[in-house]
């Protein structure tokens, strides 16, 4: 009897979300076969050099999804789901501060960590979950409808979780049980054809938008899902010469001559799609929601804490600028910035620390004995360092994505508390820890150090500046 392990259980269900993605959201059709053509160009133009951040392959195959849900209890069901699929819950984001809209969500993504498993296939699912305890968004009254109607749902069938604990512990799943869990996971994703009560949806997208698409339906759905491009740049202006509506920005850093990192996203504005209303008075109409939307990413090397403190601060001094001559864009302003102060090269954020590298020994090096500092053995050609891809979120980044496709602006009262949340919180409200992910590229990192001090025969390991 054939068993299907967990890394194939997730290779299966990013393609059959990608099939039901594209039958539900044809546009998302375009955007992949947009996305391969740019890549095979990047190919053809920059040979070896484009798969620096990883092979072809991986790229080609590599999604991220986003989903929203309403309690506790139901992220911590969506963690034994992706658990099935090898994914754990790696950071934490909280969009009720973040620029340039406030969402009252906090977020995890759910992916695998190890490197191996990543290079198999990389999917991940940016899960945000709705605060209703938030005072700046919802008043005691509506926190305690909104806790109730969220608490008589279910999301997911008890067969599906039962299938996936069993994956979980046992590594996968034999083939039929395989299939079963596939459909049933799928189906859970797809969008209800079940009436909105149009009333209570629109209460709550006097809120937030996001607020009513979590709490104003009866089911969770697949709110996009997102094919990796090696050339954003092109990108977006392949889909708007095909008559695609994008939205107004590139989110992230900015084109420039230096190094890529983090991570750069955009997507096609949100579609009308015709859903069942009921209407106070009982009746069944047909409306319309823009909630779910084609994003797509390009992705760059991880920061260190000290890249990502330089990063924020390079966004902090061109919302300045930008505030003082909005007429010269942000994104050349963005470049100018990132020219003053980012280094125009791989080696010298690794020199520096800015960013994470895993280390191969160069086969013709120095003679002597080697140095213990790390950026005396990049200076002096001892090792070479090798990119280590961001796997990760920007929280304004997704705001922004959010922002730019919400048919409301919403409303908060900020003289009003908010509501704690952090990591521990999360980890402790799911039952399984959330990981940092600054902890996985640091280990990352130690690891290919520990090798290359065995290599060189360095006592006492390799001193990171």
């Amino acid at each position: 009897m054939s068993v299907i392990d967990t890394s194939g259980l997730r290779a299966r269900f990013a393609r059959r979300l990608s099939e039901l993605y594209g039958t539900e959201v044809p546009a998302y059709n375009t955007l992949v076969e947009v996305s391969h053509e740019v890549n095979t160009r990047v190919l053809q133009r920059d040979g070896a050099d484009a798969e620096r951040l990883g092979s072809i392959d991986r790229v080609t195959a590599e999604r991220h999804g986003a989903i929203r849900v309403g309690t506790p209890t139901e992220l911590a069901q969506v963690a034994r789901v992706f658990g099935a699929l090898g994914m754990s819950p790696t950071g934490f984001y909280d969009l009720r501060d973040a620029k340039p809209q406030p969402i009252p969500v906090v977020s995890t993504a759910f992916r695998p960590t190890d490197r191996a498993e990543l290079a198999k296939n990389p999917f991940r699912v940016f899960t945000s979950m709705l605060v209703p305890e938030d005072r700046r968004f919802f008043d005691a009254d509506l926190e305690a409808r909104l806790k109730r109607f969220l608490n008589a749902r279910e999301l997911f069938p008890a067969r599906l979780l039962e299938l996936a604990d069993r994956a979980e512990a046992d590594g996968g799943l034999p083939e039929s049980d395989a299939q079963e869990f596939l459909d049933l996971a799928a189906a859970s994703f797809a969008l209800s054809s079940e009436p909105v009560d149009r009333a209570w949806y629109e209460e709550l997208e006097n809120i937030s938008g996001v607020a009513a698409d979590i709490g104003g339906v009866a089911s969770t759905h697949i709110n996009h899902l997102t094919p990796r491009v090696l050339d954003i740049d092109d990108l977006y202006e392949s889909m708007s010469s095909r008559g695609i509506t994008m939205i107004d920005a590139i989110q992230g850093p900015p084109r420039w001559d230096g190094p890529d990192v983090l991570l750069r996203q955009t997507s096609f504005r949100a579609l009308a799609e015709p859903r069942k209303m009921r209407e106070p008075d009982g009746s069944i109409t047909t409306g319309e929601l823009r909630v779910r939307f084609g994003e797509v990413e390009a992705r760059g090397v991880a920061l260190t804490p000290a890249g990502r403190d330089l990063y924020d601060r390079m966004v902090a001094v061109t919302d300045k600028r930008y505030a003082a001559r909005p007429e010269a864009g942000r994104p050349a302003i963005a470049e100018q910035v990132w020219g003053e102060e980012l280094p125009g090269s791989e080696v010298e954020l690794a020199q520096r620390d800015l960013a994470y590298f895993t280390f191969t020994v160069n086969d013709v090096r120095p003679d002597g004995e080697p140095p213990q500092r790390l950026s005396e053995l990049i200076e002096h050609g001892w090792v070479m360092p090798e990119p280590i891809v961001y796997e990760d979120f920007l929280p304004r980044s997704a705001a922004g994505i959010f922002a730019s496709n919400l048919t409301s602006t919403g409303s908060m009262d900020a003289v009003q508390g908010g509501a704690p949340r952090d990591m521990e919180w999360m980890s402790e409200a799911i039952g399984r820890s959330v990981n940092d992910p600054y902890d996985l590229y640091a280990a990352e990192r130690q690891t290919s150090l520990d090798e290359v001090a065995a290599q060189l025969g360095i006592d006492g390991g390799i001193m990171v500046e």
